[in-house]
């Protein structure tokens, strides 16, 4: 079954590309310069010739039909294909059977054709290929009528019955005609064929766009045609012509300069059409997906597959390449002036791959470098890509120098190489220093304020080669030609190249600040207050042997913390924010199974007609009511890690009995409000040991009141 389908597949491409042939065929085609070359010629007095307007009409028709052939359903398209090759087959045998009658007027014999070698030979010859011709033509049409195919046998028959030739001219005429009649008949019996067909589709058509409108029926005719991998093939056919018909006609072995020139002037030979240039298009994408799957392959091995990243399938290098012959006008261009054009979006896009390749390396290396994996290859696969991906950039800038007069094209391919080659840089770098504390078996202090340098300097870099690029065209731009495309690409990359680059660093650079200076405004933690706490931190999950205290009393490593706070400025444990405030008495640790009370005498007293006491604070109902509202509130069910089971900020109102299990252990945590939490505790309530005393507690109150 799997094989029925990729033959399917197959055929479903492979019999499309004549279509797409064939509009390339017309697009080429000047009529004009075509009627003028047949004026010219000896062909001016045919009648055929003498009218444009019909050429021009056949011209269009003709580009009809190849949409036709590109958007036929693929059972009709291998219909079609069959009666085109019973068409052929029949042409063929009328062509040997002219060919047979002609040699036997040449020879003028009468006789009986087994009295001579030569005409027992041509007649053999004649009588098994018009045999095949016939049972091929059965076979394709799949019919046993096979005396429907035999027409071009009547010549053979003819002169085995000893009858004159100049009759068995006209009856070779006659079977030409019998032949064209039986093919009239068949056009004939089915006219309605594609009326029909058009209809179908036509319905079809209406009620997709009805349904799921017109993207979708797109997307719809993009994947059953398979666009991308359709326009390829035609495009590899039409390469495939071109080196042929070159080294066809060389006989003397050429030079490598003048094989890489060919293969650019080839290149460009076959993307001088829209079609063609789409299929030149789509050639990058499959190449540019291939090399970017084999680097994935060579980092992971099977495992890239498994985590397919949409990003990198090879359409950014297939897009830049068409945006690029787009702008320039590339098809419109002569062919030297074509395939130098070419090299250079050539290059923009070989710089684009190596591009994508560091985007996938970087997080691979960088996460072996962290990790404690200890396999050499895996090590080795990671650095010499890396390795590759710094020279070879270097290396394409250098030839570019050399080769080519610098402008503004070929110095955005140049700074594109530099910046991949930094890039690669400051990750070699990383994965050394990541390297350096696994060997240590401890941690490197300020490791962190290291990496942020290290990316900070190549950042700096980036930044400071896109300000030169820029400065470089807008000078190209005032002082030389002006161009609508050079002053577009040249405001683009200054907005994504160093605008945002430079918004970004000053982003970062603002947070870690604030994040050194809320840390610096924090409590450090005693040694008494450390071993009372007695944990770990919830950060790294390392041992406090030095600490910070939050407002919301959360002991977490400086180191930590800062690192957290690049990130978001709540508590990563309450979330409450972290505000910075000037450095202050160390704040008391509470006893985690000790409840924080308010005095009874410290509450404000009220009165209310609807039940509340004359006293000094709310009674035992009230009190219950308040209980339940604050606890629907503000209580919540937190899972918590063995060793963070118990935190300071966090009353604990749990029953009296252990809550800690092994693993994970659940406690009620009453979160205080945002002002309660700063200036006071929260008051101290009785709760009910169940939530099945509460109700009749209730009932008790109410029972006393009344």
């Amino acid at each position: 079954m799997a094989l029925k389908d990729r033959v399917e597949s197959v055929l479903n491409v492979g019999l499309r590309v004549p279509s797409i042939m064939l509009l390339d065929v017309l697009y080429r085609w000047d009529v004009s310069s075509f009627f003028q070359k047949v004026q010219r010629s000896s062909l001016s007095n045919n009648p055929l010739f003498q009218y444009k307007y019909l050429a021009l009409y056949l011209h269009y028709v003709g580009y009809i039909l190849s949409l036709v052939l590109l958007t036929l359903p693929r059972q009709h398209l291998v219909k079609l294909y069959l009666y085109v090759l019973t068409a052929l087959l029949l042409y063929a045998g009328h062509q040997v059977s002219r060919d047979y009658v002609r040699s036997e007027l040449d020879s003028g014999n009468e006789g009986p054709v087994y009295l001579e070698p030569l005409s027992m030979n041509r007649f053999t010859t004649a009588l098994i290929a018009q045999l095949v011709v016939c049972t091929l033509c059965s076979c394709v049409m799949q019919t046993k009528r096979i005396w429907l195919f035999s027409a071009h046998l009547l010549p053979l028959v003819a002169r085995l019955c000893l009858v004159p030739l100049e009759t068995i001219v006209f009856i070779n005429k006659f079977s030409m005609i019998f032949t064209g009649l039986e093919v009239i008949y068949f056009l004939a019996s089915n006219l309605l064929v594609p009326y029909n067909l058009a209809k179908t589709a036509y319905r079809e058509l209406a009620q997709v766009v009805e349904v799921y409108g017109l993207l979708a029926l797109g997307m719809s005719l993009w994947n059953q045609l398979v666009l991308p991998v359709l326009f390829m093939c035609f495009w590899l056919v039409l390469f495939a012509l071109q080196i042929y018909s070159y080294f066809s006609t060389r006989d003397k072995p050429t030079s490598r300069e003048r094989l890489l020139f060919f293969f650019l002037t080839s290149v460009a030979e076959c993307c001088s059409t829209p079609y063609s240039l789409l299929g030149l298009v789509f050639t990058v994408s499959f190449i540019a997906l291939g090399v970017l799957t084999l680097c994935k392959f060579y980092l992971q091995g099977y495992r890239a597959f498994m985590n397919d990243n949409t990003m990198h399938r090879g359409m950014t290098e297939g897009i830049t390449l068409l945006i690029l012959a787009v702008q320039t006008g590339l098809i419109e261009l002569q062919v030297i002036h074509r395939a130098f054009l070419l090299s250079i979006i050539l290059f923009i896009v070989v710089a684009s791959i190596l591009q994508s390749m560091l985007e996938i390396a970087d997080p691979i290396v960088l996460a072996l470098g962290a990790s404690r994996d200890k396999s050499l290859w895996k090590h080795f696969r990671a650095v010499s890509l890396c390795l590759f991906l710094l020279i070879f950039p270097a290396y394409m800038a250098y030839m570019i120098c050399q080769f080519f007069h610098m402008d503004f094209w070929l110095l955005i391919i140049i700074s594109s190489s530099i910046l991949t080659s930094l890039q690669v840089l400051g990750t070699l770098l990383i994965y050394v220093l990541f390297m350096v504390e696994e060997f240590r078996k401890a941690p490197v202090e300020n490791m962190d304020e290291v990496i942020y340098c290290v990316n900070g300097t190549y950042r700096l870099l980036e930044f400071l080669v896109a300000v030169c690029v820029v400065c470089y065209g807008v000078s190209e731009t005032v002082f030389g030609e002006w161009s609508v495309m050079g002053s577009t690409i040249i405001l683009v990359h200054s907005y994504y190249n160093v605008w945002l680059r430079a918004q970004l660093g000053w982003q970062s650079f603002l947070l870690r600040r604030d994040a050194v200076n809320k840390i610096k405004s924090l409590p450090t933690a005693s040694s008494s207050q450390l071993q009372q706490y007695n944990d770990i931190c919830a950060i790294c999950y390392q041992e406090l042997n030095n600490a910070v205290i939050t407002p919301c009393s959360h002991f977490f490593h400086a180191g930590c913390l800062k690192k957290w706070l690049y990130v978001q400025e709540t508590c990563p444990l309450c979330h409450s924010q972290l505000k910075s405030q000037a450095p202050g008495p160390p704040t008391p640790i509470q006893d985690p199974d000790q409840s924080v009370a308010k005095p009874k005498q410290e509450e404000d007293s009220s009165s209310s007609p609807n039940g509340q006491t004359d006293g000094k604070g709310p009674g035992p109902e009230e009190d219950i009511l308040n209980t339940e509202s604050r606890e629907s509130q503000n209580i919540k069910i937190t899972p918590l890690p063995n060793h963070l089971s118990s935190q300071p900020a966090e009353q604990d109102i749990s029953p009296p009995t252990p809550s800690r299990f092994p693993g994970v252990g659940f406690k009620l945590t009453a979160k205080a409000t945002a002002a309660t939490s700063e200036s006071e505790p929260l008051p101290h309530t009785d709760y009910p040991e169940s939530s099945s005393e509460l109700p009749s507690q209730l009932d008790l109150l109410q029972k006393k009141r009344q």
